[in-house]
């Protein structure tokens, strides 16, 4: 019966949670726009305090570990890593895709009597471009984890067999776009550390923890750092 920290930042949401053997016991959250920084630490702190709890106490930490905003998902791992190593305990990566389906499975739960529907998480890459994947109502993966460009056939063979449902913030450039009649969107979705508690508990009993020293996060693609448009404008 473990004691996890869960720390989950690959989007503008910052989510902190403490769950016993899988069941939450306390959450912070907060949808302000690069908070990240500021705020993991902070909401670390608040929910040992509020729950009497030492960092020594926890057994691991989980972070979840990408696709999606490379500063997001630099800063959770740092973060992440960071009290690992200074509290002695593991740590634990969780795939951010995996843990927006299992969120949609324990919202829906009749999902899991559903084999005809596989769910596609989706994560704002920008552009028409998002980070994606297909798991079954089982939360196993159906298609690998990659950085797709949204056009009307993505994913149309699938979709000839399949309902999907998709979801996540790269899902909303989708609804124009994808127009199968087997395609369903679920508006509401977004990350939260409460939803990797579980595959946080099951990777914990099933010993799969990362090397802190080499642990880094799941980009799918390279950072590429742009000059603001107003410092190339002549003057």
């Amino acid at each position: 019966m473990a004691l996890i920290l869960n720390i989950e930042s690959s989007t503008n949401i910052c989510s902190v949670s403490i769950a016993r053997k899988g069941t939450i016991l306390g959450i912070k959250e907060s949808r302000d726009e690069k908070s990240h920084a500021s705020l993991i630490t902070v909401f670390v702190g608040e929910l040992l305090d509020q729950l009497h709890i030492d960092s020594s106490d926890l057994d691991a930490v989980a972070v979840s570990k990408g696709p999606g905003s490379y500063t997001g998902l630099r800063i959770g791992v740092s973060s992440a890593k960071g009290i690992s190593y200074g509290a002695g305990i593991k740590l634990i990566g969780i795939p951010t895709l995996q843990a927006l389906a299992f969120g949609v499975i324990r919202k829906f739960s009749a999902l899991r009597s559903r084999k005809d529907i596989l769910l596609c998480p989706m994560i704002d890459a920008r552009r028409m471009e998002v980070f994606t994947a297909l798991y079954t109502t089982s939360n196993l993966l159906y298609k690998e984890i990659s950085a797709e460009i949204v056009h009307p056939g993505i994913f149309a063979n699938v979709l000839e067999q399949n309902e999907i449902w998709f979801f996540g913030n790269g899902s909303e450039k989708c609804k124009a776009v994808i127009q199968h009649p087997n395609a369903r969107f679920i508006e509401g979705i977004e990350p939260s550390s409460s939803w990797m508690a579980k595959l946080a508990e099951k990777a914990f009993q099933k010993k799969q923890f990362e090397d802190i020293a080499y642990f880094e996060p799941f980009y799918l693609k390279d950072f590429i750092a742009t000059i603001p448009r107003r410092k190339i404008l002549p003057f």
